[in-house]
């Protein structure tokens, strides 16, 4: 057990999905994963060990933001001897061509500061997903009908930014989305030898303002899922 983990030793897979919301996990380990086990639920972040298709999997909430992010990932990696991680969550589209219900793939991730920022100093640390599972997850789209978006993101320490003049940069760099935890997901799993990805569904539109209403998400939310397990296991 670690100091934000429940778990006893050996009930977390090596292969972890980690959306944000502690509720959406334990929505996801109900529709994809059989016999689902709850494995943790300190500080009401669950987390559920099942299976799929005969593999170990456990799915646990990250929380909001790369601090929280950060506990989780680390203890899943260090403690629970977790090996691939991938982040299912929304994000917020900066580019015309990225329509809502889109699924990007975040090959980068850019950011202005990270928990793992001290380590670095005045290194600009480049964090990057993992070419397999990156290949992988965009083999795993086009086979369920999907055509994903693959590029940067922008992972950014606020939700409610008043920068327009970053988001202007940023959008006029080709950054397809903004969301707020894989910065320091990629970096935490490239310090402990890990693999990590972020499969991400467009949620809203910071250019147009539109938002996905709640009750049309969840099948977007699957499509996301269903590529981050095939791409885990391919």
């Amino acid at each position: 057990m670690s100091t934000h983990i429940g778990a006893s030793p050996g009930q977390i897979a090596e292969t972890v999905l980690m959306p944000g919301d502690p509720y959406r996990a334990r929505w996801a380990a109900e529709t994809f994963l059989e016999g689902a086990e709850c494995v943790n639920e300190v500080r009401g972040m669950l987390g559920f060990t099942g299976t799929w298709n005969g593999h170990r999997v456990t799915i646990h909430g990250s929380g909001m933001g790369m601090p929280s992010l950060s506990i989780y990932a680390n203890e899943l990696i260090r403690d629970f001897g977790a090996r691939t991680l991938i982040r299912v969550g929304s994000c917020g589209a900066m580019q015309d061509n990225v329509a809502l219900r889109d699924v990007i793939l975040a090959m980068t991730c850019s950011s202005i500061s990270t928990p793992s920022r001290g380590l670095f100093r005045e290194m600009a640390f480049a964090p990057c997903a993992d070419w397999g599972l990156l290949s992988a997850a965009h083999a795993a789209a086009e086979e369920l009908g999907v055509t994903p978006h693959v590029g940067g993101i922008y992972s950014s320490d606020v939700f409610y930014d008043e920068r327009p003049d970053l988001d202007a940069e940023l959008t006029r760099h080709g950054v397809l989305a903004v969301e707020m935890e894989a910065a320091e997901l990629y970096t935490v799993a490239a310090r402990h030898g890990a693999r990590a990805l972020a499969v991400l569904t467009v949620s809203d539109h910071l250019r147009t303002g539109e938002a996905l209403p709640a009750s049309d998400r969840e099948r977007s939310f699957a499509d996301m899922i269903g590529i981050a397990l095939r791409a885990a296991f391919a």
